[in-house]
């Protein structure tokens, strides 16, 4: 096959017979099952991370049926520390996007185009991608649990806009040898199709035709595919009608012009019967490096960004998050917990051994509240005859020992008592309260800043998604009540100016709102501030809406015209008062 063909084609399919799309369909499953094998272990992790995340209760029968359950919420609430100040920060007001300027810019039209870019991605994000948002919130969330959570960024030709969507580390396999997405031999999302969707696909030419299709079989259960179901108290049933397709999205490296390098593309695999119904490059002829007429090398579009954690010391793909960290200690403290639990319930309830000197009618020996029974024994009868079972009280060492594992796991986690909203107390000064706040907000610091550069890097494939899809003719919207555009050709600068508007070192509120202030402050005494961006910034900080109608840009169409020259105006009342006379 020819390379200018191969670009081109949309399903590479329709150029090979059925007997090469068989082979590469069955090796290419065989791959994916390889890789699927390859992370028994890390799936293992992730199920009991899950079931402690989610509060799952199971069945016990030690020491006991039905004895104390007990799930101490430990990655819960470390989980929602993280979330409740990375998701506010990252996503603050209306403004998300934000495009820089380097060099030196005379003319004004750098800045310009930056913030023609910075508002229509916002709005891109905001509101024409409407489950961005939500996806963003539930990436958060997957994070810090799991420690790994993969953001998906496409165009949609039939939705007609960039999408991107939150892919579960459960649906993303990767090669055993990946350290990075973009350096991976192979990466695979499994995606679920139903059967208008396979229809639609089908209809439109995105896959081909294959006949004798047969029906769905049930989907095959992973470790944490049974994690989720247990926790949610939902059961597959066999033979559904409704049972989606399954498929494998492999993003792989496959020599199909047969000159020794292999080229990028993007095969679509049915798991159940190992047909292949797409395959697509996914590079353009501008990613390609000759040398002497031959191909050196090829540079491939990427569309997975991950959002990691905590980075693993050893170097692997997979980073650790609290499940991770806080699984093992989650389970000790829940073993402590219900441990003393049991331990009230026999101190509590009671029992022992009865002798046979005790005459009591048959029935039932255990006691309710108001409750007497009949026995045809004398009182030093049954005093002699009842030796209650010795049963001690809940170990104080035990609780100790459960404080200490608390304490702990809240050091790892940075959701101690003063972090999660607890008073530490009416003589506590209030500088000391503050540092301890500071100090404990240095965990999620690093952790924020590193969601922070994975934000950047899904949006500078947002950004490369606009050179390549971005019709010709200037695009309209509305952004924040305005009516703004955006031109194709100011999609020519580099991507990487392109990063979040949040501020990468304030995670908390009060940060961003002290900060405000200082900088009030100081332009307030010191001269040479753009007293405008100084205000707004303040307005931001305290999360006013409408800071366009409150404080409207000078340069902006909503300008408040200049007050006139008094000294002009108090002529002008004498040149009236004279004409009147």
């Amino acid at each position: 096959m020819k390379i200018q063909d191969l670009l081109s084609s949309p399903n590479i399919c329709d150029m090979m017979d059925s007997e090469s799309l068989s082979s590469l369909g069955f090796k290419l499953l065989e791959e994916v099952n390889m890789d699927l094998t390859s992370r028994l272990d890390w799936e293992s992790r992730n199920e009991q991370a899950n079931k402690l995340a989610l509060q799952v209760v199971e069945k016990k029968s030690f020491p006991w049926p039905g004895a104390s359950n007990v799930k101490f919420p430990l990655i819960t609430i470390a989980a929602m520390q993280y979330h409740s100040r990375a998701y506010p920060s990252l996503i603050s007001n209306n403004e998300v996007v934000k495009c820089r300027v380097y060099g030196v810019d005379e003319t004004g039209e750098m800045h310009k185009r930056a913030d023609r870019i910075s508002r229509h991605m916002t709005y891109q994000i905001l509101e024409e991608d409407e489950s961005w948002e939500e996806n963003q919130d539930r990436t958060l969330l997957v994070q810090a649990i799991a420690g790994t959570a993969i953001k998906k960024s496409y165009f949609d030709p039939i939705k007609g806009h960039n999408v991107s969507e939150l892919v579960l580390p459960n649906d993303f396999i990767v090669n055993y040898y990946t350290k990075t997405i973009a350096d991976s031999p192979r990466v695979t999302h499994r995606i679920f199709l139903s059967a208008n969707d396979l229809h639609e696909r089908t209809i439109r030419g995105v896959f081909r035709e294959v006949e004798g299709q047969q029906f769905p079989t049930q989907i095959q259960q992973t470790l944490l595919q049974s994690a989720k179901d247990q926790a949610q108290g939902v059961y597959q049933q066999t033979g559904d009608p409704d049972t989606p397709y399954e498929f494998y999205e492999i993003h792989c490296w496959i020599d199909l012009d047969e000159d020794g390098y292999k080229e990028p593309y993007i095969v679509y695999l049915r798991r159940d019967t190992g047909i292949i119904y797409r395959i697509v490059a996914r590079y353009f002829e501008n990613n390609i490096e000759y040398s002497d007429g031959k191909i050196v090398r090829i540079n491939p579009e990427q569309y997975f960004t991950k959002y990691g954690f905590i980075p693993t010391p050893d170097g692997g793909f997979y980073e650790l998050g609290f499940g991770n960290l806080l699984g093992p200690v989650n389970d000790s403290i829940n073993t402590i917990v219900n441990q003393l639990i049991d331990a009230g319930t026999m101190s509590n309830t009671g029992g022992g051994f009865l002798g046979r000197g005790v005459k009591i009618k048959g029935g039932d020996y255990t006691f309710k509240p108001m409750e007497w029974k009949r026995v045809d024994s004398t009182g030093d009868d049954l005093r002699a005859n009842i030796f209650p079972l010795p049963v001690r009280e809940p170990s104080p060492t035990l609780f100790q020992l459960l404080n200490l594992l608390i304490n702990y796991g809240e050091r790892i986690t940075g959701a101690t008592d003063i972090m999660v909203g607890i008073n530490p107390g009416q003589n506590t000064p209030a500088e000391t309260s503050r540092n301890a706040v500071e100090q404990g907000m240095k965990v999620f610091n690093g952790i924020y800043k590193r969601t922070w550069r994975s934000m950047k890097e899904e949006f500078q494939k947002l950004y490369r998604l606009n050179q390549l899809y971005l019709p010709a003719e200037p695009v309209e919207f509305e952004y924040n009540s305005e009516l703004s555009f955006v031109m194709p050709e100011d999609y020519v600068m580099d991507m990487k100016l392109v990063k979040p508007a949040a501020d990468p070192n304030v995670v908390s509120e009060s940060q961003k709102i002290m900060q405000a202030q200082a900088v009030l402050q100081l332009a307030g005494t010191t001269p040479g501030f753009n007293m405008y961006e100084v205000q707004k910034r303040y307005l931001d900080a305290l999360k006013v809406s409408g800071i366009e109608q409150i404080l409207p840009d000078p340069k902006g169409p909503n300008a408040i015209p200049p007050a006139p020259n008094p000294k002009l105006v108090i002529e002008q009342l004498k040149t009236q008062e004279r004409q009147m006379n």
